[in-house]
């Protein structure tokens, strides 16, 4: 089945049979990655794209409609230092976030561009782009960011003020600007992936047991409009979130003893 049939058959499901705030599982994740920390789908491909976070190997996976893995690449010009997200450009290039910072001592970051994953070879490379946090920031830890107007919006991971950054997609040295932070309500506030509907008007930051939804913003201070908290029905660590309409998103967890490894869909 098509991809984008196979999606809008869940996404119909879901409007018409689900409460907003419940998780439907769709399919499991592969057994053999047990720390995936990202899910992508491009706007040319079937495939939805996966990654697993520190520790792991430096490979990107394509999965297909029945989540199998039909394309595994090796990037063997990169390490996969903390790998936390994906995003991607209009022509199918899938964008990796290497900047999982947990014990906030890193100083550089990078962004590794991967061009059309789905016709590349086993074995590819990477173009870098690497960044800096602006003097008087202390070092932050991020595992979510997106690609709009071509330039990346990361996220930090904190359960105090949430940072927004900008960062150019160009490939070379930068220093991010800061943008703004807000102070999101809850016990916990720690962003885990975050993504953009295709319009532009809509953020999703996700959470384990939550996502927030940003609207009305002004330009690209997100946090200058509505922010909506929405709960989920079931807490487990999730680390995905992917647009599949302006409504609805794809989420994966990681898999534990007891639950968690699926792909999920959930309507606004």
């Amino acid at each position: 089945m098509n991809l984008n049939i196979y999606l809008l058959l869940f996404t119909l499901l879901i409007s018409t049979s689900c409460d907003s705030r419940k998780l439907t599982p769709v399919a499991d994740l592969p057994s053999s990655l047990k720390e995936t920390s990202a899910i992508e789908k491009t706007s040319n491909s079937n495939m939805l794209w996966i990654i697993e976070d520190a520790g792991n190997k430096n490979h990107l996976y394509g999965l297909d409609t029945k989540a199998t893995i039909s394309k595994d690449l090796e990037i063997e010009n990169i390490q996969n230092i903390d790998w936390e997200d994906l995003t991607s450009d209009t022509f199918g290039n899938i964008y990796i976030g290497d900047f999982g910072n947990n014990n906030k001592k890193r100083k550089n970051f990078a962004i590794y561009k991967v061009s059309d994953p789905e016709n590349a070879n086993a074995v590819t490379t990477a173009e870098v782009i690497s960044f800096k946090l602006p003097k008087g920031i202390k070092s932050e830890d991020f595992e979510s960011f997106f690609l709009l107007n071509d330039n990346f919006y990361l996220f930090s991971k904190d359960n105090k003020e949430v940072k927004l950054f900008k960062i150019p997609n160009t490939v070379g040295d930068h220093v991010a600007e800061f943008i703004s932070e807000v102070k999101l309500k809850g016990k916990n506030t720690k962003v885990t992936s975050a993504d953009v509907s295709d319009d532009g008007k809509t953020v999703a930051l996700l959470n384990h047991d939550r996502l927030w939804k940003l609207t009305g913003f002004k330009s690209d201070n997100f946090f200058s409009g509505s922010v909506e908290a929405i709960e989920f029905d079931h807490d487990s660590q999730k680390e995905g979130i992917n647009f599949i309409d302006s409504n609805s998103v794809l989420i994966t967890d990681e898999k534990t003893k007891h639950e968690g490894g699926k792909i999920y869909t959930v309507d606004f």
